[in-house]
């Protein structure tokens, strides 16, 4: 028998006190990667998304077993241990972990981990080496640094929401938390370069996350284009503010996706829907003149690809080389050829139930591949574990249990 591939982040403890999703994707990424995540949980109702349902994963007898499809969509490979961090024991527990640990995420409001004596001062004082990492809406300091973020707001104070939604509708939030799922990404590369630091040197550092501050750098074309040509675009739908056609197109049995992206593609689809004219129009015959009139252009494709289905439209349009996709919902995603061949669909066995289906990790790393998925953990499933591991004795865990700490 073979033994296990490496893991690249094995060897690494991660003391997780994060809940909901920011914090938790960020940590799920560094256990995919091996690392040892400890998630600290309140003991009773622990991570506020295993009550976010239905739906809840069912056993084989169909019954709910409590666990929410969203808790378990952050929180695989890790191990749970719960501690109630406003008694006395409780933050002992932690600080000893934390002296143990090469990395702690957390993302209470600003302020609180200090109240308790947890905040990055005091524990890297117990520890130089480990990195700090907390996660908060608006970051440590500046006017609004109080205040609780939530990802649903901070898609309307980051701009998102004014670029999202038809031209004549309402803003609309993008249909997943993005502005959290981006921190969690920033927050992870700021914790994999804060480790490479470490280790160059030998001392840990503070990283400082914000929800806006990743929403903001996320703006990307489109706040260069604001801050460059001196006014912001205006939501497009489906549209590109730069492109043109790069949409969404109404075919005859649904929606087609076509992302021209140069001038060759918009003569070739031109041919193909019997309009080699307008590729000889002048207001078309580059990508600065179609963006200047596209409410002249787009009507007119509209028209022609009312004529086909999508599967018709999706097979011409690939053999002439013009970017295209369908508009899948996700029952067609999980069941896409591409995305089966990928493995981002898993299965794995689960404690309540005899399999839990996941998403598949995205990292595809040669010499270090991906943990291989464990389901995410019960509430307090590892506790009595983790403080032998930290080296609580039986007598110690027995106490801290009766007192409530645990």
């Amino acid at each position: 028998m073979s033994a296990p591939a490496p893991r690249a982040l094995a060897g690494v403890r991660v003391l997780d006190l994060t809940r909901v999703l920011a914090g938790p994707w960020c940590t799920q990424v560094l256990a995919d990667l091996g690392a040892d995540v400890i998630k600290v949980e309140r003991p009773g109702t622990g991570d506020d998304t295993r009550g976010w349902g239905p739906p809840f994963l069912r056993d084989a007898s169909g019954d709910e077993t409590g666990e929410s499809a969203y808790f378990l969509c952050a929180n695989r490979n890790k191990r749970s241990l719960t501690v109630d961090m406003s008694t006395p024991e409780g933050q002992d527990i932690i600080r000893r972990l934390a002296q143990q640990s090469d990395v702690l995420v957390e993302n209470f409001k600003v302020g609180d981990m200090a109240r308790h004596g947890l905040d990055a001062a005091a524990l890297r004082a117990l520890n130089p080496r480990l990195v700090y990492c907390s996660i908060t809406g608006f970051g440590q300091d500046g006017p609004y640094a109080q205040r609780a973020g939530y990802d649903f707001a901070v898609q309307g104070l980051g701009g998102l929401m004014s670029l999202t939604g038809e031209a004549d509708g309402e803003p609309q939030k993008v249909g997943v938390a993005v502005s959290d799922l981006f921190t969690g990404m920033y927050a992870t590369v700021a914790i994999l370069a804060a480790l490479r630091h470490r280790d160059a040197t030998g001392e840990g550092q503070v990283i400082d996350m914000a929800l806006l501050d990743a929403q903001v750098a996320m703006l990307a074309n489109l706040g260069s284009h604001t801050l460059v040509g001196g006014e912001p675009p205006p939501r497009q739908g489906n549209a590109h503010a730069n492109i043109v056609p790069y949409q969404v197109f109404a075919v005859a049995d649904g929606h087609v996706i076509v992302a021209v992206g140069n001038d060759r593609q918009f003569v070739r689809l031109c041919e193909l829907l019997d309009l080699g004219s307008l590729a000889q129009d002048a207001r078309f015959t580059n990508n600065a003149a179609r963006v200047r009139h596209r409410d002249a252009l787009i009507p007119v494709l509209q028209d022609a690809f009312r004529a086909r289905g999508r599967n018709a439209w999706l097979a011409s349009l690939e053999a002439a080389g013009i970017p295209c996709g369908p508009v899948n919902d996700l029952d067609d995603v999980f069941a896409d050829p591409q995305v089966l061949a990928r493995g981002m669909v898993v299965e794995t066995p689960h404690p309540l139930a005899s399999a839990v289906p996941l998403v598949g990790s995205p990292l595809k790393l040669s010499a270090t591949p991906v943990e291989p998925p464990r389901a995410p953990p019960l509430l307090g499933q590892h506790t009595d574990g983790v403080l032998r591991e930290a080296g609580f004795s039986d007598s110690e865990i027995a106490a801290l249990r009766a007192s409530g700490a645990i």
